[in-house]
């Protein structure tokens, strides 16, 4: 059986600061303290821009062992391109330091946009294209079998 996480839909956000974060925390610090709450964070701002390898290195220092990060994929790929000749952007995605977290590296969700019909062999097509990871190769098997 697979394991639940609980975690947040963002490493930080505005609005915790003087509520979920204590008033005065240095902004650095907040992923530390966001990470000795739930166990896991989505780290959002990658799918608006490319996020800094020394970014995940950072966060990844500031977070206990057990801790895990979504990183979410890239909206160019599919808000822009809409999963249509994808190869390069998705190859910049993960390029850009997104596997940095290593062990930390949870699910790689992707915000798919809602389109008039299901489209099997695009999302086929775009699910080859994504690392072989163990979700992936469910996903990829999903959707040949129908």
């Amino acid at each position: 059986m697979g394991e639940i996480g609980v975690g947040t839909s963002g490493r930080v956000h505005p609005l915790w600061r003087g509520t979920f974060c204590p008033a005065g925390l240095a902004r650095r610090r907040e992923s530390e303290h966001l990470s000795r709450r739930p166990d896991s964070a989505e780290v959002s701002g990658s799918c608006h821009s490319s996020q800094r390898p020394s970014s995940f290195r950072t966060w990844v220092e500031q977070t206990p062992d057990d801790f895990v990060f979504a990183v979410e994929g890239g909206g160019f790929t599919t808000r822009v391109k809409r999963l249509r000749d994808v190869r390069t952007p998705l190859a910049d995605f993960f390029a850009s330091g997104v596997l940095a977290p290593g062990g930390k590296l949870g699910p790689l969700p992707w915000q798919i946009p809602p389109t008039p019909t299901f489209d099997r062999e695009l999302l086929t097509a775009f699910s080859d294209l994504l690392p072989r990871t163990a979700l992936a190769a469910a996903l990829a098997e999903r959707l040949r079998d129908g």
